[in-house]
């Protein structure tokens, strides 16, 4: 197919071919005739080249979150003869992707193009598909082709660094607690038996029920505690404008991330009906970050109904609502499920900027739930730390 030169030179071609046969010019009619044929000949030559490059494409890191930079590989393989000049492009969903030249490939040679994505917004991003443009030397024809399908990457919402909720005590022992407990700290006065596992004191063998199960039991002095954390975001569009929505987003995957690395367990509950049920893990967080990925404000929904939810089913540990400035009127409500969780934790983000507005406020208005206000994802790291250490005070910025 002629490319815009070669679509130039043919209709510069015609020009001449009508000027010299109005003006008796064969001069002129020759170079007409001859500019579009080496178009015609440059389209043959293209159309009989064989290419055989194979191309592959590798992303990493595997986990992408907004604001890193990733990077994407592409691997060209030439399998065949040696090849011409070639044109790489790789579309990127949302840019205008990336376009470079290769130069000519020996048999059995490897190239390697590399170019950043753009990690600018959370979702799924396509990469692709990538195609090789072949042209003449004078680049008066081309053609695609393709030589790989597409991939599509997750970006994961940003993660700020902050402190893990802090631990509560409540009436359920896996609601957390300060430090284990001991149920006893001689003789056989233990709490349960379990299996052995690799690195078990050999002294804690429980030889009487080894003997009964045909395994090794081992006593377990100290009852087990796990952290709980009940995250709620408000994705109702009434609450937010498009900031304060990412910032809700920011604050509930930072605090769920903190939160999995000290191996709590960790759930993420949603307005418009979404729950993810209590678990830890690493599989769990990564589920919990795609799903914060891509999830968007709806219409539907209700905070009313869902802190009704929750505090029928309440279950101690710690709670966390990131809600919008326009979920201001219910805080006190979610404030006061203080009575079904050991800590309650409401941040509220501000919608837009206006000068001289407070943009960080931190207040307790009750012993055990914590009010945070803030103006965008960069003031949740100092606030955050003062909610949690218990410095509660308002801090104009």
């Amino acid at each position: 197919m002629p490319t815009r030169n070669g679509w130039l030179l043919i209709v510069l071609g015609g020009v001449l071919i009508a000027v010299g046969r109005l003006l008796g010019l064969w001069e002129l009619f020759i170079i007409g005739f001859g500019a579009m044929a080496l178009v015609v000949l440059a389209a043959i030559s293209v159309g009989l080249t064989r290419v055989r490059v194979r191309a592959s494409r590798r992303v990493s890191p595997a986990r992408v979150h907004v604001g890193d930079e990733g990077r994407v590989d592409i691997s060209l393989s030439n399998v065949g003869r040696r090849s011409p000049i070639l044109r790489i492009r790789d579309r990127v969903a949302g840019s205008g992707g990336v376009d470079v030249t290769a130069g000519p490939l020996d048999r059995g040679e490897t190239t390697t193009i590399a170019y950043r994505p753009p990690t600018s917004r959370r979702g799924p991003l396509q990469l692709g598909p990538l195609t090789i443009e072949i042209s003449d030397p004078f680049a008066l024809a081309s053609i695609d082709v393709a030589a790989g399908s597409t991939t599509e990457i997750t970006v994961l919402p940003r993660v700020l660094p902050v402190a893990p909720v802090p631990h509560t005590s409540g009436e359920d022992p896996h609601g957390g607690a300060h430090m284990p407990t001991a149920s006893g700290r001689s003789g056989e006065d233990f709490y349960a038996l379990r299996q052995y596992t690799v690195g078990d004191d050999l002294r804690r063998v429980h030889w009487r029920s080894t003997a009964r199960h045909g395994e090794l039991m081992v006593r377990q002095h100290e009852v087990p505690w796990q952290g709980r954390l009940t995250v709620l975001l408000d994705n109702r569009t009434g609450s937010h404008d498009r900031d304060s929505f990412e910032t809700a987003v920011t604050v509930a995957a930072s605090v769920l991330s903190a939160s999995a690395r000290r191996h709590d367990l960790i759930r993420l509950v949603t307005t418009d009906g979404g729950d993810s049920g209590f678990s830890s893990g690493g599989a769990h967080l990564d589920a919990l970050l795609h799903f914060l990925a891509v999830i968007h404000p709806v219409g539907r929904g209700s905070l009313s109904k869902t802190l009704t939810s929750l505090q029928r089913d309440g279950s101690g540990g710690v709670l966390l609502a990131s809600l919008g400035e326009g979920a201001s009127s219910e805080v006190e409500t979610v404030l006061r499920l203080r009575n079904r969780y050991g800590r309650v934790f409401a941040v509220s983000t501000l919608r837009g900027s206006a000068p001289g507005r407070e943009r960080l406020g931190v207040t307790r208005p009750f012993p055990t739930a914590t009010l945070l206000t803030i103006g965008g994802p960069e003031d949740f790291p100092g606030g955050w730390e003062r909610a949690v250490s218990g410095r509660i005070r308002a801090v104009p910025r």
